[in-house]
């Protein structure tokens, strides 16, 4: 992509601020994560102009707007940091969500990518509550432990270990190839809660009424029990629906496969406190052998994940219980063919709580600022069930008819539209006076295959594993191992092994060793004899070359050629590639490989030049001090980004 490699060349100084004729009187800025956008594929500003985003449309008359090209390695947290303070991640220090840092044990991040304390800059929201204006934040990366001192709203910043973010669960017998299949992968980002649990199906004996029940199960999480009963509407021995109760005598829902339940008032237990909540069912899956698949989606608004806490009340109360996003990571529902349609109804439930959410708020609150984001479309973009047959860059892309393509791609204008629809509902709360920005992290590209580095390292005796007595999943031996990857695109090198709290190792053995492996990961062919690597970086050149932070990455920063993915895990088969079932991936390409993970950038609102596209693909670091540009507000020293003087009147 010789085109845009130029965006990460020269000075990084900014120029001197350019003055707006009339300061806007608000901020919106709607940052959907995962909202490809490219003039090839994903061609949303096409999509706008031809009537199938209005509002969108409408934006892009009134302002300017392009392509915007995420930093490296195209992860959310740290392209939110970016966007955030429009600076590089090797200065505000977001290197990836799951972060090691010297004197911590590898076996788990020590710093977490999507807490605000893990930023070194201060972000937006920071310096225009300075500037005396009042803030809202809805469902923002990198908010919380909230930030914001001045009477300002912070609603649910995903992931930052703040509050009772109780995720939603899907259920299931426990069988244990299953239990092996899914490894760590069935808990929140390989390491905490469970997003899928395995229970055991018991005698219905201990329901008071039970005719024509085949089993039992109680279905546990968050404090919560719900009872579950199968029952045989036909009589043929096997279950065609299932009843559940929060005491096995009054009834909550009985559900045949595909079939939600109505939101019903719950209590909830987080730490050693009751959190007033709601929770909904939907049988996914009921299989003739007994095999079942059960979601619970829980309500992800509480007053211990608002700050202030007052808020969560009001505000469920006019928009509903929280569905933030659709299934989570890693992602669950991608296991059944009836997964899809889980999957689907959360997309919808998930954008339309996010349109009756920004009116709430605004009649609630009345922001001088409001940045939001919605989860959902990363989740769709990086599923199973879309990208791989869309982009005609997937291996896959041949798997489905073109009618059936056509069914995928209505889906896709679906959630884009949904986009659209919270777009709109913001362009009209927030007035014509108001500065309205709409953008994203990053974008997805198609997986075709995935890459276990681990199992490539152990085979060359570089990594140890042992076996989870439990699970039967591999683990590995810290203390016997001398190279892991670790998620998103680090390897750690120590001749002497890795147990313990880690530092960066520094001898002839260790460059010995760093020089061994670079040879080895550059070496890597598939069966097709195609390299996944796209380049591997020593750490000490990575903050020139990647600008990532050297205190935050292994010893080897790896990126992937578009279509390949890494995978941390180990596996029995001790496969190096595979064919995943997701089908779209972001992490780790570099931003000059593909025009898959650029998203969009528009800009409308007084002193804002109207109807402009912008000639070349700008940087997201380029987005901010452009904003703070166009409200009358000065650009703070660690802004290392340019103000688009093109895009201002």
């Amino acid at each position: 992509m010789t085109p845009i490699l130029f965006l990460f060349l020269g000075c990084d100084t900014p120029p001197a601020p350019v003055e707006a004729p009339d300061d806007p009187t608000r901020l919106h800025w709607f940052i959907p994560d995962g909202a490809r956008c490219d003039p090839e594929v994903f061609d949303v500003f096409a999509w706008a102009q031809e009537g199938k985003l209005p509002n969108l449309a409408r934006l892009m008359e009134r302002g300017t707007w392009g392509y915007s090209v995420p930093t490296f390695p195209s992860h959310t947290p740290t392209n939110f940091a970016t966007l955030l303070t429009g600076a590089w991640p090797s200065s505000h220090g977001v290197a990836d969500g799951p972060m090691r840092a010297a004197g911590a044990p590898l076996a788990r991040p020590s710093v977490g990518g999507f807490r605000s304390s893990a930023r070194k800059l201060p972000a937006i929201w920071t310096l225009l509550e300075q500037a005396q204006r009042d803030v809202l934040l809805l469902s923002m990366p990198g908010s919380t432990p909230p930030e914001l001192q001045e009477g300002g709203v912070t609603i649910r910043g995903r992931w930052g270990g703040w509050g009772a973010d109780l995720p939603s669960v899907l259920f299931e017998p426990r069988r244990p190839e299953r239990v092996a299949d899914l490894g760590r992968e069935a808990r929140l980002f390989m390491l905490s809660e469970e997003l899928t649990r395995f229970v055991h199906p018991t005698s219905p004996e201990a329901w008071a009424d039970h005719p024509g029940a085949t089993f039992a199960v109680t279905l546990e999480a968050h404090g919560l029990s719900i009872h579950a009963l199968a029952l045989d509407g036909t009589a043929d021995g096997t279950a065609d629906r299932m009843r559940f109760s929060l005491d096995r005598v009054a009834p909550l829902a009985t559900l045949a496969e595909g079939e939600w339940s109505d939101w019903t008032p719950v209590t909830l237990r987080w730490k050693d406190l009751d959190v007033p909540s709601n929770v909904r069912l939907n049988l996914v899956r009921l299989e003739a052998d007994g095999h079942f698949r059960v979601r619970l989606l829980v309500d992800a608004l509480n007053r211990f994940v608002t700050e202030p806490g007052e808020v969560a009340g009001p505000l469920r109360d006019a928009a509903g219980p929280m569905v933030d996003f659709v299934d989570n990571f890693p992602a669950q529902l991608i296991h059944y063919p009836e997964d899809k349609d889980t999957f689907w109804a959360e997309t919808r439930q998930s954008l339309d709580w996010h349109r009756r959410a920004v009116g709430a708020l605004y009649t609630q609150h009345s922001p001088d600022v409001f940045l939001h984001d919605i989860y959902t479309p990363n989740q769709v973009l990086t599923s199973r069930w879309w990208m791989g047959y869309v982009d005609p860059a997937s291996s896959r892309y041949g798997d489905v008819t073109e009618a059936e393509r056509e069914l995928l791609w209505a889906e896709v204008h679906e959630l884009y539209a949904g986009l659209d629809d919270i777009l709109g509902e913001a362009m009209a709360h927030a007035g014509d006076d108001a500065l309205v920005v709409f953008s994203s992290d990053h974008g997805a590209a198609p997986m075709n295959r995935q890459v276990r580095l681990n199992n490539f390292f152990e085979d060359r005796g570089w990594l140890k594993v042992t076996t989870d007595p439990r699970t039967g999943a591999p683990v590995v031996d810290w203390e016997r191992s001398r190279v892991v990857f670790l998620q998103m695109y680090s390897v750690y090198i120590d001749p002497d092994g890795l147990g313990g709290d880690w530092t960066r190792a520094s001898s002839e053995a260790y460059e010995a060793l760093r020089t061994e492996v670079i040879q080895a990961l550059e070496g890597l062919q598939d069966e097709d004899g195609k390299r996944p690597i796209a380049s591997v970086v020593p750490w000490e050149q990575a903050g020139d070359l990647r600008r990532v932070p050297g205190d935050r990455i292994g010893d080897l920063v790896v990126s992937n050629q578009p279509g390949y993915g890494w995978s941390e895990e180990t596996t029995v088969d001790g496969a190096v590639f595979a064919t995943p079932k997701a089908t779209g991936y972001k992490q780790a390409i570099e931003p000059g490989s593909t025009q898959a993970i650029w998203t969009p950038f528009v800009i409308a609102g007084p002193g804002v030049r109207a109807g402009h596209q912008l000639q070349e693909p700008i940087r997201h670091i380029d987005q901010l001090p452009t904003i703070l540009t166009a409200l009358g507000e000065p650009l703070p020293d660690h802004v290392q980004g340019r103000v688009l003087t093109e895009a201002l009147e």
